[in-house]
């Protein structure tokens, strides 16, 4: 993945689109380059529980202590929240999107201007909500980023989204990078 300077004013929202065979490279190497450029990280997880995510970045070389989750899969999948596991706000449900903007909102409400927002699967998300509910919940994510000048990444596979999504994805953010492409 080539540099990008995630402080540019003018490019606040990004689409990351990536293959699903390099998703969870692409992943680390994001969290990298956010973290690398000073930012405090709020990351909501579907692909992947926190805890193996927080696994994998310590292996990775990626500081935890700049990372606070938002994990919407843990709870549904165990039927109860793990214990030990700091820095996470685990939802209920992966297709509560008002506990998922409730859990945004309250994280933000501790932001000190200098935080990034990383969706880490806009595809799985869909397998619990409809595609346009889904285009309605990252416009107001969107838009709630831009409202209090913070910025954002939606990481997503593009050969899973149907063209409609993706086409209201692109016009949504301020870039599209293609990870895979741009990685060679």
């Amino acid at each position: 993945m080539s540099t990008m300077d995630l402080h540019d004013a003018d490019k606040m929202i990004y689409l990351a689109l990536s293959s699903a065979s390099r998703l969870k490279e692409n992943n680390i190497a994001l969290i990298k380059e956010i973290e690398e450029q000073g930012f405090d990280l709020i990351l909501l997880t579907s692909n992947q529980p926190a805890q193996y995510l927080m696994e994998l970045y310590v292996k990775n070389g990626i500081d935890l202590s700049k990372i606070k989750f938002i994990d919407v899969i843990t709870k549904y999948a165990l039927g109860r929240v793990p214990e030990g596991v700091d820095q996470v706000k685990f939802v209920n449900n992966p297709g509560d999107l008002t506990d998922i903007t409730i859990a945004i909102t309250e994280m933000l409400k501790e932001n000190d201007g200098n935080t990034f927002i990383f969706i880490d699967s806009v595809n799985t998300m869909l397998i619990y909500i409809s595609s346009a509910n889904m285009s309605k919940f990252i416009h107001f994510v969107s838009s709630k980023l831009r409202l209090l000048d913070i910025r954002g990444v939606f990481l997503a596979v593009e050969k899973g989204l149907d063209p409609i999504l993706m086409g209201q994805l692109t016009a949504f953010t301020d870039e599209v990078i293609d990870l895979d492409r741009d990685g060679e």
